[in-house]
């Protein structure tokens, strides 16, 4: 499974600042990082993850969507955005095989290449670029701190009106 310190080598070996931040209590989900850290809803964003299937070659693929914590993007104008038939939430199982972090906690970095990534437009907008934003690890017990313009560019998500 992947972790906090996957993460922390990955941005060392880019030479981007980042920080680990140890939570004063465990979360269960990412959607709680705003009260674990005391921040507004909008500097914490949370990765959720779909399953889709294609809308020409019926294959299933997932897709992540990052949102503000507690944000949840409509499923329509998500599956428009990747191209697919059918789009539900995946499986916790499916996250955790998949993605390589626990379902909840997913981290928008480190991801499969196959999966497309889309970021709600509204994320980017509320957030200067130079301010810090924080995301899951993976565990339960750690955050990632990171500049909102270095994140976004380094998930490589597709910005989406969401």
């Amino acid at each position: 499974m992947k972790d906090a310190l996957a993460i922390h080598r990955e941005l060392l070996e880019r030479e981007t600042r980042h920080e680990i931040v140890r939570l004063p209590t465990a979360i269960a989900d990412a959607d709680e990082l705003p009260k674990a850290l005391g921040l507004p809803a909008v500097r914490c964003l949370v990765t959720r993850v779909y399953a889709c299937n294609d809308v020409h070659r019926a294959q299933r693929f997932l897709a992540g969507v990052i949102v503000p914590a507690g944000g949840r993007p409509p499923t329509g104008a998500v599956r428009l955005a990747v191209g697919a038939r059918l789009i539900r939430p995946a499986r916790p199982d499916l996250v955790n095989a998949l993605t390589e972090y626990a379902a909840g906690l997913v981290c928008p970095l480190l991801l499969p290449d196959t999966m497309p990534l889309l970021i709600d437009e509204r994320a980017v907008d509320r957030v200067p670029a130079d301010d810090a934003v924080y995301t899951a690890t993976g565990e339960p017990s750690t955050a990632l701190g990171i500049r909102a313009l270095d994140l976004f560019s380094l998930c490589g998500a597709k910005p989406v009106a969401l």
